[in-house]
């Protein structure tokens, strides 16, 4: 069985282009982990050593395909530093300042073409899984599953958020002050974050 590759070395084509594509269709199938450089570079039809050229690492490829309007790293640069009671007021403060200043109308456009596109949404799950939710979770005092889940269940309330007040525009919430608004979410991100979890049902009786 002949398989058809998607490009030639010699079409005249952006082979860096080629590369972002292959990469990004890689990795909306397979995740992340599961994707190796040399394979992309087969999927792109091109020579391993040139996805080398163009990218410094599988992380910065997938961030090329990803394409995201704003680096997560800088977003939550300051986060480790942060105490654990302090962690949801500063996960607020940083995506209220990111969503009111001069990106806003980009990452709004993002945010719909991303939920009407299900090859992007598998890709941003990857990104919130591994350069968001890690970071905000890194340094509970939790196990690795209880970190995981207060991180998950803290962006529940930011996606909500982010999606009522800038891309549904949902009143009264669209028109809150920038400060209000943060205030309002800080305290939802704190629970999840390092609040007490309800118990399992029936944990109580076993």
């Amino acid at each position: 069985m002949s398989t058809q590759r998607r490009g030639r070395p010699d079409d005249g084509g952006d082979r860096r282009t080629r590369i972002v594509a292959a990469a990004g269709r890689l990795f909306a199938e397979q995740g992340f982990d599961a994707v190796s450089l040399r394979q992309i570079a087969r999927e792109a039809n091109v020579d391993p050593a040139l996805v080398h050229h163009y990218f410094d690492g599988k992380e910065a490829l997938f961030s090329a395909a990803v394409a995201l309007p704003a680096d997560p790293g800088d977003l939550l640069a300051g986060l480790s530093a942060s105490t654990s009671e302090g962690r949801g007021r500063y996960v607020a403060h940083a995506v209220l300042t990111l969503w009111e200043g001069p990106q806003r109308r980009v990452l709004a456009a993002f945010f719909r073409a991303t939920i009407g596109s299900a090859a992007r949404t598998r890709l941003l799950r990857e990104v919130v899984r591994r350069r968001i939710l890690v970071r905000v979770a890194e340094g509970l005092p939790y196990d690795e599953a209880e970190r995981s889940l207060r991180a998950s269940l803290a962006a529940t309330q930011v996606v909500g958020f982010l999606l009522a007040r800038y891309i549904v525009e949902l009143e009264p919430i669209a028109s809150l002050p920038a400060e209000r608004a943060e205030e309002l979410l800080a305290p939802a991100l704190e629970r999840h974050l390092t609040g007490p979890l309800p118990a399992p049902r029936g944990a109580a009786s076993a």
